[in-house]
C-alpha cells in the first residue's frame, strides 16, 4: 500500500476540513489529496446495517430532517441510530448546513452511506483511474455506557463490521480502531489476524494503557497534543506504529514527522502533500 517509511497520510472522516464528514464526496476527496489510508467511523442501524458516522444519533451542529428543518439540540437523543432502519436514516441531509468549525467544508447534500457501499465505489474508483490501493482505517464507535442504547454489544458489533469488510478487503488492507478497550480485547482474542489501533485520549501514558488493553496493538494512535518524542521511540521498542489525530495544520504535521511517527489522521490531507 505504501512504500517502506513513507508517511502514512489518512483522511479524517474522508476530508472533513474540505468536504461533509464520513460521506461519500469526503472519502472521493482525500483520495484526490493523495491519502494512503480512508480513516472513518461505523455504527449499527435498527436493521443491523454498518453504517458509516462518527456518532450514533443525528448531531444538531450539522444535521437537517427529512422536511429539511435543522435537528434540534433537543431532539438528538431521540434520533437514534441505531433504533432507525438504514431508509430512515437516507432521509437526512448531514451535510447542507456545512459545519461552523470547518468553514473551508464544502456545502452539500449528502446522507450517511453504508460501509459497503463506500468500499465498493473507493475500490472501483481506484481501478477506473489506475490508482494505488489504500488503507482502511475503520473506527468501531462505541462507548461502554451506551451498549444496548445505541450500539449493540462489543461482541455482535464486531461481528457485524468484519463480515462486511472481509467480505471486500484481504487482512493487509484495513485495520480497526476504537476507543474502547473492550472492543479491541475482544477482537484481539477472536480475531487475532486483524490488525488493531488502540486510539488514546487520556492522560495515562502509553505504559499504563498498554497494561489496560493487555497486549500490544499494530498502532498506538493518541491525541496529538499528548504525545512526545519518548513516547513515539518507547511504541517503536515495543513494535508498535505511532499515528496522531487530529493533525491540522501543516506546522504540527512536520513536526511529528521529524519526531518519527509513522503517520498522520488529519482533516485536511490537501496540506499533507507539503510535508517534507
Amino acid at each position: 500500500m505504501k512504500a517502506q517509511n513513507q508517511l502514512d497520510i489518512q483522511g479524517h472522516r474522508g476530508a472533513r476540513g474540505l468536504m461533509p464528514e464520513n460521506s461519500i464526496p469526503a472519502f472521493m476527496r482525500a483520495l484526490e489529496e493523495g491519502v494512503t489510508t480512508l480513516e472513518l467511523d461505523v455504527v449499527i442501524t435498527k436493521d443491523k446495517q454498518v453504517l458509516i458516522s462518527h456518532d450514533p444519533y443525528m448531531l444538531s451542529e450539522i444535521c437537517s430532517k427529512p422536511d429539511g428543518s435543522p435537528v434540534e439540540k433537543n431532539e438528538v437523543k431521540d434520533l437514534n441510530i441505531y433504533q432507525m432502519t438504514y431508509a430512515e436514516v437516507q432521509e437526512f441531509d448531514c451535510g447542507s448546513r456545512g459545519n461552523s468549525r470547518f468553514p473551508e467544508q464544502q456545502k452539500m447534500k449528502t446522507t450517511k452511506p453504508l460501509l459497503k457501499d463506500m468500499i465498493e465505489m473507493v475500490e472501483a474508483h481506484l481501478i477506473e483511474h489506475n490508482l494505488p490501493k489504500v488503507g482502511y482505517n475503520i473506527e468501531i464507535k462505541s462507548v461502554e455506557s451506551e451498549y444496548r442504547i445505541s450500539q449493540p454489544q462489543v461482541d455482535e458489533f464486531s461481528k457485524l463490521v468484519l463480515e462486511v469488510i472481509t467480505e471486500q478487503l484481504e487482512n493487509d488492507r484495513f485495520t480497526i480502531q476504537s476507543f474502547d478497550f473492550n472492543v479491541l480485547k475482544h477482537l484481539h482474542e477472536t480475531n487475532p489476524e486483524v490488525r488493531l489501533v488502540a486510539l488514546v485520549e487520556n492522560t495515562k501514558g502509553v505504559e499504563s494503557n498498554l497494561v489496560s488493553l493487555g497486549f500490544v496493538p499494530e498502532v498506538y494512535s493518541p491525541y496529538f497534543m499528548l504525545l512526545k518524542k519518548k513516547d513515539i521511540e518507547f511504541c517503536h521498542k515495543q513494535g508498535m506504529k505511532v499515528i496522531p489525530w487530529t493533525v491540522n495544520t501543516l506546522k504540527q504535521m512536520q513536526k511529528l514527522s521529524d519526531d518519527g511517527v509513522d503517520g498522520i489522521i488529519t482533516d485536511y490531507p490537501n496540506l499533507a502533500k507539503g510535508l517534507k
